[in-house]
């Protein structure tokens, strides 16, 4: 898996300017001092599958831990539902912790809709313990701020969370922000947008962020840089990630959303991000690449923060 890890991974921190580029390369000395590694997806353990070991989830979670492997400072964004389908302590301990788990002390979780089918998601907030905060959290990565964001709250709960949110973009300004959550605002798959957390993207794109990462829908999907009125925005948009292909299982896409640019459900995988001082790349890695159309090369490129 070292030699397979570091095939897909190769030359990302190198990338030629490729799809949704908008900076120029930079120097192999300058791209390693700077970058800190994060591979995140989410929608992974699937229960019913009887032995976790031969499941999508270990797949992916044999890909991610060799990447984990070579690089001691890299960290894993896990994008919600861990388990599958109730989120309980026995789904944690039986499917996610044989996959997935063997790197929770890398792992910054957010939680999906059925953690939440166990009242307050319990299990998954003493599976995770500190690193899952309150549901929402804020972590340095390098020079990049990254937040947390819990999307299945409503009512005062979830404007209790808009106002931290609010207060911790004022606190700590950067100009390189990524943010996460589960369920995407726009997206061609199953659950077809505009979904939750509008006000949260729209407080984000406000403030300069870059990158929204989601699951939900079991398929990866790229889209243009917007605002949280699916407006066209390539100077100050949001670019948001929908990578629902932890290993649950896959959804097909419903139609074209506006503005998305990449879309794949044929396969499982992770994406990888290269959070470098002042831009960001990116490379969707294949869980199984044979499963890889012959031809196709799997999403990548790079862009600069705003």
């Amino acid at each position: 898996m070292g030699r397979l890890a570091a095939r897909l991974l190769g030359g990302l921190a190198l990338l030629a300017a490729g799809p949704g580029s908008a900076a120029p390369p930079v120097s192999a000395t300058a791209a390693a001092a700077a970058a800190y590694t994060v591979y995140a997806a989410g929608d992974i353990a699937r229960c019913k599958h009887p032995d976790p070991r031969w499941s999508g989830a270990a797949a992916t979670a044999s890909l991610v831990e060799g990447l984990l492997r070579t690089d001691p400072d890299a960290a894993v964004l896990s994008l919600g539902d861990h388990t599958y389908p109730h989120g309980t302590a026995a789904e944690f301990a039986r499917c996610y912790a044989p996959t997935w788990g063997r790197f929770r002390d890398r792992t910054w979780p957010t939680p999906g809709n059925h953690e939440y089918a166990t009242p307050g998601a319990r299990p998954y907030f003493d599976y995770f313990g500190e690193r899952a905060g309150k549901g929402h959290y804020s972590l340095r990565l390098g020079s990049w701020l990254v937040i947390s964001l819990d999307s299945n709250l409503s009512g005062a709960a979830h404007a209790a969370q808009l106002d931290w949110l609010r207060a911790e973009l004022a606190r700590q300004p950067a100009r390189c922000t990524l943010a996460f959550w589960h369920h995407p605002l726009y997206s061609s798959g199953g659950h077809l947008g505009p979904g939750r957390m509008r006000d949260a993207f729209a407080l984000l794109h406000a403030a300069g962020a870059d990158i929204v990462l989601s699951g939900h829908d079991h398929d990866y999907e790229r889209f243009a840089p917007q605002d949280a009125d699916g407006g066209l925005d390539r100077a100050r948009g949001v670019r948001q990630f929908v990578v629902g292909t932890g290993g649950a299982y896959a959804t097909p896409f419903l139609q074209l959303t506006a503005n998305s640019e990449v879309r794949e459900a044929s396969y499982d995988g992770v994406l990888a991000l290269r959070l470098l001082d002042g831009a960001y790349e990116w490379r969707f890695l294949p869980a199984d690449p044979a499963r890889v159309r012959p031809g196709a090369t799997p999403d990548h490129g790079r862009a600069s923060c705003h």
